[in-house]
């Protein structure tokens, strides 16, 4: 994963209490369950997926991983390129998950609180970590989308690409599980400030969402509630963008 040789659509498989569930707009409580975490990733690989992202979602709220199991089984499940995030806080945490074989760590929290962490991984395992710039109202929020960052998305960005991050993925709140569409200037914006890829993630509906990530300059995009509400399937999305 240390490139996208082409724009890939990677499923979501966001885990709360050893279930894949989706969230509106991240808030708990609005959380629609779509079973075990197993099934799910090989459901996605039987479909062509290329890479899975994976969120242990206890973990970005309570600040420590509380899915290992399901998580570890889906490592042994898959054979294609993995990236992790919620509840790693720590330099020894994300080398823990990179030696257990995630492909890639997703550090959001951490990396506001400590930019330092993406060089400290990176030195050690290079290519590795995906910063997590989730914004709300133009402003990179942390702590489970709970609290503001106070810094934008493209100046976060810019510093995170000095420190060595592999990855920008890039999630906006306001549209985020709302299967209303995306809004591509942001991303845009973040692609044009850094040469660095740009995960996008957030608010997709239509296949025409996919193609209008693609052509803001978004590296690949995470899909979610779509896929598991049938708005189209894997196929088809990665189909509109290989054409």
């Amino acid at each position: 994963m240390s490139a996208f040789p082409a724009f890939q659509v990677i499923p979501a498989v966001d885990m709360q209490d050893g279930e894949v569930v989706q969230l509106v707009q991240g808030e708990r409580g609005t959380e629609k369950t779509y079973g075990d975490p197993v099934d799910a990733a090989r459901r996605w690989l039987d479909e062509g997926a290329e890479a899975l992202h994976l969120v242990d979602l206890d973990g970005a709220f309570e600040g420590q991983r509380a899915n290992g199991d399901a998580i570890d089984e889906v490592l042994e499940t898959v054979d294609v390129p993995t990236q992790l995030g919620g509840g790693i806080r720590t330099a020894d945490d994300a080398v823990d998950l990179l030696e257990r074989g995630v492909d890639r760590v997703i550090l959001g929290t951490a990396a506001v609180e400590n930019p330092e962490i993406v060089a400290e991984i990176s030195e050690r395992h290079p290519d590795s970590v995906v910063v997590s710039l989730d914004a709300k109202d133009g402003e990179v929020v942390v702590e489970g989308w709970t609290e503001g960052a106070g810094i934008s998305p493209v100046d976060a960005a810019e510093r995170y690409e000095e420190l060595g991050a592999a990855a920008i993925l890039f999630t906006n709140v306001d549209v985020e599980g709302q299967l209303e569409g995306v809004a591509t200037e942001p991303v845009r914006e973040l692609v044009e400030a850094t040469d660095i890829p740009v995960i996008a993630s957030g608010g997709v509906a239509t296949l025409e969402d996919v193609q209008a990530l693609e052509a803001a300059g978004a590296a690949a995009v995470v899909v979610g509630s779509a896929l598991y509400e049938g708005r189209f399937s894997l196929a088809d999305a990665q189909n509109a963008v290989d054409g």
